[in-house]
C-alpha cells in the first residue's frame, strides 16, 4: 500500500501543536526529528551512549514533523492544511512556530513502518530508568531498571523533556500505594512506576491506539497483572481513590483537571504533572494552588515545566 508522507517544518516549541493538527486530520501516525532530542555522542554517560553520530550529522537543521496519511486521503487533506498552515502562522506573533513550510512524497508501507526507528537508540531516565528499544541491546549496569518499548508510531519514546522530568519527580515523590496513570501514551511513565514498587497501576487514554501500544508494551515488560490500561477520558468513569497521579498532558487539560482530580486522590496523595510549555507555567501553578494543593517542587527543563504537588492531609 502507497502513503502519502507529508512533512512539516516547524520548531522544537511547535512541533506537538503541528503533531496533534495533522492527527486530528486524520494521520495514521506521525514522527518529530528534532536534532535537539539527539545528544552529542562524542559526550556519552547519561543519555543514548549507542548514538551514531551520522544519524546526529543527518539530522535536518528544522524541526520536522512528519505525517503519513492514506494516498486517497491526500487531496483532501492537502486542500485542509493549505487553510489550516497559514491560519496557524498568523497567530503566530513571536514565531514559536517556526517556518511552517510543507513537503509531500509517497513511501511504501513497509518503510513508513519501519523508517523511525533509526533515531530510537537505548537511553537513560531520572536515576535508574533505562528505555530500550525492543530491537535494541543493552549492556545493563547495577540498579539498571530496564524498560522495553515498542512505541508505535506517535504515542512516544520518552525522548521528550516532559517524560524525564515525570520519571525523576516519580523518582523523588512515589513511596508506594495505587497510582493513576493519565493519558499513558505508550505506557512508559506506568512501567517506570511499577519498576519502582507500585503494585496497582491504572492507565488511561483517550486514543484507542494508544491504548492498544501501552497494553503490548506493558505484556514486553512482564507487568500485565501489575498495570491495568484501559481506554479513557481523563475522570470519566475512575473508580475509587489514589495515592499517586501522573498526567504528562497538555497545560490547559492540567488547569482543568486540577481541581476535580483531588477527589480521587488520598489525603496527603501526590500529582505529579507534566506537558507544560513555559509560556503556560503561571496558568497552571495558579490552577494548582487554587485547587488547593501544596507545591512540592518545581522542575523545568528546555521550553518545558513540570510540578510535583499533594493534596492537604485534611
Amino acid at each position: 500500500m502507497e502513503y502519502t508522507e507529508l512533512t512539516v517544518s516547524t520548531t522544537t516549541g511547535g512541533a506537538d501543536a503541528v503533531s496533534a493538527l495533522l492527527m486530528r486530520l486524520g494521520a495514521t501516525g506521525t514522527q518529530i526529528i528534532d536534532k535537539n532530542d539527539l545528544p552529542d555522542p562524542d559526550k556519552p554517560g547519561r543519555n543514548w551512549e549507542l548514538m551514531d553520530r551520522a544519524l546526529l550529522d543527518a539530522a535536518p537543521e528544522d524541526v520536522q514533523v512528519k505525517a503519513w496519511f492514506a494516498a486517497a486521503d491526500a487531496g483532501k487533506v492537502l486542500e485542509a492544511l493549505r487553510l489550516e498552515l497559514p491560519h496557524m502562522q498568523a497567530q503566530d506573533a513571536e514565531h514559536a512556530f517556526g517556518a511552517l513550510t510543507l513537503e509531500v512524497g509517497s513511501i511504501r508501507e513497509e518503510d513508513w513502518a519501519n523508517n523511525w526507528k533509526q533515531y530510537f537508540k537505548p537511553f537513560r531516565l531520572g536515576r535508574h530508568m533505562v528505555v530500550k528499544p525492543t530491537w535494541e541491546s543493552w549492556d545493563a549496569e547495577p540498579g539498571d531498571r530496564i524498560i522495553e518499548i515498542d512505541p508505535g508510531m506517535a504515542f512516544g519514546t520518552g525522548t521528550h523533556e516532559t517524560t524525564a522530568l515525570c520519571i525523576e519527580l516519580i523518582e523523588q515523590y512515589y513511596q508506594g500505594g495505587k497510582l493513576f496513570d493519565i493519558g499513558t501514551g505508550s505506557g512508559i511513565l506506568a512501567i517506570a512506576a511499577a519498576l519502582l514498587g507500585a503494585k496497582d497501576v491504572y492507565a488511561i487514554d483517550i486514543d484507542e491506539d494508544a491504548v492498544r501500544v501501552a497494553k503490548e508494551n506493558v505484556q514486553k515488560n512482564g507487568l500485565s497483572g501489575v498495570i491495568d490500561v484501559e481506554k479513557g477520558d481523563l475522570l470519566k468513569g475512575v473508580r475509587g481513590t489514589y495515592d499517586f497521579a501522573v498526567a504528562n498532558i497538555l497545560a490547559p487539560v492540567i488547569c482543568m483537571l486540577a481541581s476535580p482530580l483531588k477527589a480521587y486522590l488520598t489525603p496527603g496523595g501526590t500529582f505529579v504533572c507534566s506537558g507544560i510549555i513555559r509560556e503556560m507555567r503561571d496558568d497552571v501553578f495558579n490552577a494548582l494552588t487554587a485547587a488547593g494543593y501544596e507545591i512540592l517542587e518545581e522542575r523545568s527543563r528546555g521550553d518545558w515545566c513540570a510540578f510535583a504537588v499533594r493534596k492537604p492531609k485534611d
